[in-house]
């Protein structure tokens, strides 16, 4: 099975020729004690007593919800957890295949812990998450083909014939422009529309300097961010959009801070306001090429997401941030976003 660790490995074995192919752009691109400045700046000030949570947060959950692993008395535990600020689980439904097919046997118990959501947690969504990674860095879904996108959709489908509240795609690496990522939208949102049920999406970083993502392609082949016209675009075609806000090679918590304000801000700049805007935070702990774990914490996230917003809109009503993942979350992580984020503190 490839689980939600191979597009994390994925990410780590260029991590090391991305940053620094990266750094080097950034050199050529404005002076490096500038650029940390601005982001310095960016993390200053007291954000608005009304930025915080919407209830209309969400938690990224591992395949262990649907495979058997996990059973009533850690769906008690998570409840307490979530309970007044998180409306939507994503849950680990896939991967998919590289053609565009779910094997119904990825997600056993699925309906089992839906309905026991759906009653522990009145209002609270169960969405299928769904991967796979893209080509043509790796070798996966060819979203130009109309035939993988269309087993794409009849996997949607699939999921919400299963009982499903909407579905999750996370899609990696997408670069900036992709066609197809597009018309797969268009195909997949017919669908859940049709429902009445959400389609949500899990997308890169904007570029935080004009056209960045095209030098970081040129340089290192590995476009990291998108453009915010081509972010836009995505988000058009969803419900629910949200900000992989994290992987930033930021080595404090002040420029991490600064980096998920700005990104906060360019988001809101592109996202309609019928459509929900999650930013994600970093709920896990990691020392590596592009993440180090003592600055981007989940508490530096809250604060760049609440200036961001406090500045930009700040009473934006489709708004919220996304945990991820609750198999590496702390009671740390859990404490930060009730304290920082909650309306209630709790």
């Amino acid at each position: 099975m490839r689980p939600i660790v191979r597009w994390r490995s994925w990410s780590r074995r260029r991590r090391r020729t991305v940053w620094v192919a990266l750094g080097l752009a950034a050199l050529l691109v404005v002076p490096v004690g500038s650029a940390a400045l601005a982001l310095r700046v960016e993390a200053v000030g007291d954000p608005s007593a009304s930025a915080r949570s919407r209830g209309r947060d969400a938690v990224w959950l591992g395949h262990a919800w649907v495979d058997g692993r996990k059973g009533p008395a850690d769906l008690t535990a998570l409840a307490q957890l979530v309970r007044g600020g998180v409306r939507d689980l994503y849950v680990h439904a896939g991967p998919l295949e590289h053609d565009g097919s779910l094997p119904a046997d990825r997600y056993p118990q699925a309906r089992t812990l839906i309905d026991a959501v759906h009653r522990e947690l009145p209002g609270v969504r169960v969405q299928a998450w769904l991967g796979d990674v893209v080509e043509p860095e790796d070798d996966g879904l060819d979203l130009d083909r109309a035939d993988v996108r269309d087993r794409i959709t009849t996997s949607a489908q699939q999921v919400l014939d299963a009982g499903f509240d909407g579905v999750h795609l996370d899609l990696e690496p997408l670069h900036s422009g992709d066609a197809g990522y597009l018309t797969l939208l268009d195909q997949v949102h017919a669908r859940t529309a049709a429902r009445g049920v959400p389609l949500s999406v899990a997308t890169p970083q904007i570029d935080p300097l004009p056209a960045l993502h095209a030098v970081a392609g040129a340089l290192a082949g590995h476009p990291k961010w998108w453009s915010q016209a081509y972010f836009g675009q995505v988000a058009r075609r969803t419900d629910q959009i949200a900000v992989m806000s994290y992987d930033t090679a930021m080595p404090t918590q002040a420029l991490y801070t600064g980096y998920v304000a700005q990104q906060t801000a360019l988001a809101l700049e592109v996202t309609p306001p019928s459509v929900d805007l999650l930013m994600g935070l970093p709920a896990y702990d990691a020392d590596q090429w592009g993440h180090q774990g003592s600055a981007e914490t989940v508490a530096a996230a809250v604060r760049g997401v609440r200036l961001g917003l406090s500045r930009h809109a700040v009473d934006r009503q489709g708004f919220g941030v996304g945990m991820y993942a609750d198999f590496t979350a702390t009671a740390a992580d859990w404490a930060a976003y009730r304290q920082d984020w909650r309306r209630d503190g709790s």
